[in-house]
C-alpha cells in the first residue's frame, strides 16, 4: 500500500500578511494625493459658479442699474444660482454677493463662496469683485484661484 501526501494548496498566513501590508502601505501613500485633487477640484466648481454667479450679477446690473446683495450664502430665496454643481445638496460652494468694501452695492458686487459639505483645511471663503479683484482668505491664500 502507498501513501499518498496529499498537496495543500493557498496562501500561507506570512504571504497574506504582505500582501496587506503591501496594500496598506500604497494607500498611505496614495489617499492624501487623492484627497488634495478632490479639494482642488471642488475649488474649480466653487469658482466656475462663482463667475457664473457673477455674469448673472452684470446681466442684472445692465437692466436693472444695480447689482443684487444676496447676504446668506446658498440662499434659495433670489433668482441666481446661489450654489455650485448641480443640486443644492451636493454642492461643494454656497455662494453670494454684497458690496465691495468701501463701495455701494450700486457700484461695484463682491461675489463671495463659501465652502459647504466638505472640509478645505486651505481656504475658508473665495471671493471676486465686479472689478475683476481675486482673493480668498483661510490658511493658504496661494492655492485660492490656481
Amino acid at each position: 500500500m502507498t501513501k499518498h501526501k496529499r498537496r495543500i494548496e493557498g496562501f500561507t498566513l506570512i504571504e497574506l500578511m504582505i500582501t496587506v501590508a503591501i496594500v496598506s502601505i500604497l494607500a498611505t501613500i496614495a489617499y492624501p494625493s487623492y484627497a488634495e485633487y478632490m479639494r482642488k477640484t471642488r475649488r474649480a466648481e466653487g469658482r466656475t459658479a462663482m463667475m457664473e454667479l457673477l455674469q448673472q450679477q452684470e446681466r442684472y446690473m445692465t437692466q436693472n442699474n444695480t447689482y443684487l446683495a444676496i447676504a446668506t450664502a446658498g440662499d434659495s430665496a433670489v433668482a441666481f444660482k446661489t450654489f455650485s454643481g448641480d443640486s443644492r445638496g451636493s454642492a461643494a460652494y454656497w455662494l453670494g454677493a454684497r458690496a465691495c468694501p468701501s463701495q455701494t452695492i450700486n457700484n461695484c458686487v463682491q461675489v463671495f463662496g463659501v465652502p459647504k459639505y466638505y472640509t478645505d483645511p486651505s481656504i475658508t471663503e473665495l471671493t471676486v469683485t465686479s472689478t475683476g479683484v481675486k482673493s480668498c482668505t483661510g490658511n493658504n491664500t496661494s492655492v485660492c484661484w490656481k
